[in-house]
């Protein structure tokens, strides 16, 4: 990545009847498809972990291993694996759906069983887990350990990542998320590079995955949730996935530049807001669509509203 000077951040404000009430302090950065920083609010160098921003990056382990058409895996499937998704009937069905064509027993999910739930296909990256087992099962690798940083389907994962990122494998450090399986600690910036590759048009590996999240966003995440209504609304033409912590990656199909955001103290509704407002800043999305998302995602209740504050500034 492109070493970038620090810039002001981004000021997420709740307004109560129009009075400042607390501030959510967000950093935001747009990179092209070869790293370099376009413009920043806040410090493209700052690090942190990707979270499950990962995820469509290791669907790409199903896409590029011949795992999709040894199991005549669908676009819907393949939404579900990138997903962050409710536990709803259907998106649970959806994994089922997966594991039942590579003849796996759900048991061998190991994500956990979510509070109130009867079973681990409703955890919000059962999917993500079931890709992981998909691929497991076509290369005959072995299932029981799966999660490890050492697993072969870990070990493919990371080493399309780091190539992405024209890195060693070992540079990036690897930790685990709370659903058991491996993220990675890394720069705004070089998240902001991984999504302008996704959606670059370069690699068939990933345009398959940004086809089916788009197809089919209510499998990304679910109604009324951002990354679901964000891709609706602008008709195909955004890709984005959320990270827990405050973490926001958006990318435009086919011009080679991503958007990276993370909320200093973690923030979910911040980094929505302040999604909306770089979006529009940057044009991708219409004034329109801004309004919808903002009436979604930045009213909160007839007393409550949020502002953004700030830009992103040219590097």
């Amino acid at each position: 990545m492109t070493r970038g000077k620090r810039t002001a951040t981004l000021q997420v404000s709740l307004l109560r009847e129009g009075i400042t009430e607390s501030t959510h302090c967000t950093q935001a950065v747009v990179c092209d498809d070869k790293g370099r920083v376009l413009s920043a609010a806040g410090d493209p160098e700052t690090a942190t972990f990707i979270r499950s921003a990962l995820k469509p990056f290791q669907a790409s382990a199903v896409t590029s291993s011949g795992t999709l058409e040894r199991y005549d895996l669908s676009d819907r499937d393949l939404a579900i694996i990138c997903s962050s998704h409710q536990g709803t009937t259907a998106q649970a069905r959806q994994v089922f759906n997966i594991l039942w064509r590579c003849e796996i027993e759900p048991t061998a999910l190991q994500c956990p069983i979510p509070s109130g739930a009867q079973s681990a296909l409703q955890h919000n990256c059962s999917g993500k887990h079931a890709g992981m087992l998909a691929v497991c099962q076509q290369r005959h690798w072995m299932k029981e350990n799966y999660l490890r940083r050492n697993h072969p389907v870990q070990q493919l994962i990371l080493s399309r990542v780091a190539e992405l990122l024209r890195l060693p494998p070992d540079e990036l450090i690897g930790v685990h998320d709370d659903c058991g399986a491996p993220t990675y600690y890394m720069q705004l910036g070089q998240m902001a590079t991984l999504y302008a590759q996704l959606a670059s048009g370069d690699h068939l590996d990933l345009e398959r995955v940004v086809r089916a999240m788009t197809h089919y966003p209510e499998f990304v995440a679910g109604e009324e949730k951002f990354d679901t209504e964000l891709m609706r609304v602008t008709q195909g033409e955004l890709v984005s996935k959320s990270g827990a912590e405050g973490i926001q990656c958006i990318s435009r199909i086919g011009e080679r530049v991503g958007l990276a955001i993370k909320v200093i103290d973690g923030s979910k509704r911040a980094k929505y807001a302040a999604a909306i407002h770089a979006l529009k800043e940057l044009g991708w999305i219409s004034p329109m669509a801004a309004d919808t998302l903002g009436e979604q995602f930045m009213t909160i209740g007839d007393y409550k509203r949020l502002e953004v504050s700030g830009e992103l500034s040219l590097i």
